[in-house]
């Protein structure tokens, strides 16, 4: 079934004043059944146990904004789904290696990487994966070398689907793959969404956050329409919400607005959590697993499973 033209267009102009509002501005008491987004919370169950798994669903977490929280969210999105019994493989995407750092992995110290699957073709997939500290989550780690690789592929022959390529050995091992995109929308990132069914796009509820999300979707579009005809957006996730200031809300009612039923129910606020379990190299599931992040990305889980 075709996809209607501009069918990733959101239905109302991005464009927000920015409002000046004191940082202790509270939030009106939220009505009972109504969540952040200003919509009925939906419940979801937990989603029944899987018979066998695999082949993996590819979500890239894509946004060329820093600061976002996409690391963050693939990380806690993948321990929430192994705690409800997927295989899990993390693929850190970015030069930056934060991805990997976030788990405890040293970039600089490892021998291989996901730079060397690409480049090499002695370098097989499995042999560069790495467990985590969480059951059924593993780990395709990234360094500073992979920075060259969006310069050695310019010349090669069908230089965007390198990662699909890539994955193909693993794919039926794992139920999910989530691929951690830098903040850019180069070659790496092309590479993400021509490999993925779906994208997961972070959204940090701020003025300047909103609007590169429309060249984000413009993007989508194109790789859609020319090197992945799957490719869809899976959902919008709200991140870094603070109930308590005006402009969030503000920003949150916007993005609702626009967007409709992509944005996901699940809303990430802040909270000095997501700093701590950085430090840790661990997921906040593991970190502070009755915390309201916990819950949060446990949430999220599910509906992403649901979707």
């Amino acid at each position: 079934m075709s996809t209607p033209e501009h069918a990733f267009a959101p239905r109302a102009d991005l464009n927000l004043a920015p409002h000046a509002a004191p940082v202790d501005d509270v939030a009106h008491e939220q009505v009972d059944g109504i969540g952040p987004t200003g919509r009925p919370r939906r419940h979801i169950p937990d989603p029944p146990p899987l018979l066998r798994h695999g082949p993996a669903k590819i979500l890239a977490i894509c946004n060329q904004k820093g600061g976002v929280g996409k690391t963050t969210t693939t990380i806690n999105l993948g321990a929430a789904l192994a705690e409800y019994g997927r295989r899990v493989l993390l693929v850190d995407f970015d030069p930056q290696g934060a991805l990997s750092v976030g788990l405890g992995v040293h970039p600089h110290q490892l021998e291989t990487t996901i730079y060397n699957v690409i480049m090499e073709n002695d370098t097989a997939v499995p042999d560069v994966i790495r467990k985590t500290m969480i059951d059924d989550m593993d780990l395709l780690p990234s360094n500073i070398d992979l920075s060259a690789a969006e310069i050695q592929l310019v010349s090669e022959v069908g230089r965007e689907h390198t990662l699909v390529r890539t994955l193909r050995p693993v794919i039926d091992h794992y139920d999910y793959v989530l691929v951690d995109c830098q903040p850019s929308l180069g070659l790496l990132t092309v590479n993400a969404l021509a490999a993925a069914d779906g994208v997961l796009i972070p959204l940090e509820c701020e003025f300047f956050s909103l609007r590169g999300v429309a060249l984000l979707i413009d993007t989508i579009e194109k790789v859609k329409e020319r090197l992945n005809p799957k490719l869809d957006i899976t959902g919008i996730l709200a991140t870094m919400y603070d109930p308590r200031t005006l402009h969030s809300r503000e920003v949150m009612a916007r993005v609702v607005e626009a967007f409709g039923e992509i944005v996901f129910d699940s809303v990430i606020n802040r909270t000095v959590r997501f700093p701590e379990t950085t430090v840790a190299g661990e997921p906040i599931t593991r970190w502070a697993p009755r915390s309201s992040g916990a819950n949060a990305y446990r949430a999220l889980a599910r509906e992403v499973i649901a979707r």
